[in-house]
């Protein structure tokens, strides 16, 4: 069902975004890989163009595009690029986000604005442009990486300008849900219930021990095709947690998801 789709998914330069891009061009997607690296970090790995690469040599069809979502100009550039070039977008994966976990005293004003410059504004402003083509699909989608809503104070308190800006996101996808319900468009979000082997993982939170307590990137990938290959009419609204994707999908076998098939597994933010 996802063959021929386009999908634009920002933040697909490494780590959930990049294995979102080559499952769904897998499955037969074209897909626009949307971030600002463009030379490598040693410490991060990956650009948009390496990305676009592995996609293009295994068979798929990849666009690597240079888009800052926190300017405006540049998210109206890219989706008009990505339009003229693969004719329409059906897919919008909001990926692309900044993490920051300090307390009020230790969050600096640059900081708490990065944060909601990328996760808040940059999410709704893609959205907002990628909706006219969006309108135009057959099967539209709309699917935000962020978490389920929890109001108790133990996700509130010790890093509560990140927490926001997260649940913002979900109230996003509640909001988009209801506001395009009559026509047709789907937006649901994605969260995984252990943390995942990704860059911000190792070099922010935990280093190699927390990496080896974490799940591959690919079970978030797993996950999204499912929820993208949904009729958009009848799946929406939703703020899923990655294991009940799988559940849904009739994967009940999650080991091969592990980095350490077997050892223990480190609960994620949020769950």
């Amino acid at each position: 069902m996802l063959k021929g789709k386009v999908a634009f998914i920002t933040g697909a330069s490494r780590g959930i975004g990049e294995a979102i891009a080559m499952k769904l061009a897998a499955e037969g997607a074209w897909v626009a890989i949307v971030a600002k690296s463009t030379t490598e970090d040693p410490r991060l790995g990956g650009t948009i163009y390496s990305v676009a690469q592995k996609i293009n040599e295994a068979g798929g069809r990849a666009l690597a595009v240079k888009c800052d979502i926190r300017d405006e100009e540049q998210v109206i550039a890219a989706v008009q690029q990505v339009n003229t070039i693969f004719g329409g977008i059906d897919i919008v994966v909001n990926n692309a986000s900044a993490i920051m976990l300090t307390n009020t005293p230790q969050t600096e004003s640059k900081r708490f604005d990065l944060v909601h410059d990328i996760n808040v504004r940059g999410t709704f402003f893609v959205t907002k442009y990628c909706l006219p083509f969006l309108k135009k699909s057959t099967n539209p989608h709309i699917l935000t990486l962020s978490p389920p809503i929890s109001l108790d104070p133990k996700w509130l308190g010790p890093y509560i300008a990140y927490t926001i800006s997260k649940y913002n996101m979900s109230m996003m996808t509640l909001g988009w849900a209801e506001e395009f319900k009559t026509q047709g468009i789907a937006a649901n979000s994605l969260w995984p219930v252990t943390t995942i082997a990704t860059s911000a993982v190792k070099n922010l939170l935990g280093g190699e021990t927390l990496m080896n307590m974490s799940r591959k990137p690919d079970i978030l990938a797993d996950c999204a095709a499912y929820i993208l290959q949904q009729p958009s009419k009848e799946c929406t609204g939703n703020l899923f947690l990655d294991e009940d994707v799988l559940k849904k999908a009739g994967i009940t076998d999650l080991e091969k998801y592990a980095v350490t098939p077997g050892g223990p597994l480190q609960k994620d933010l949020y769950v």
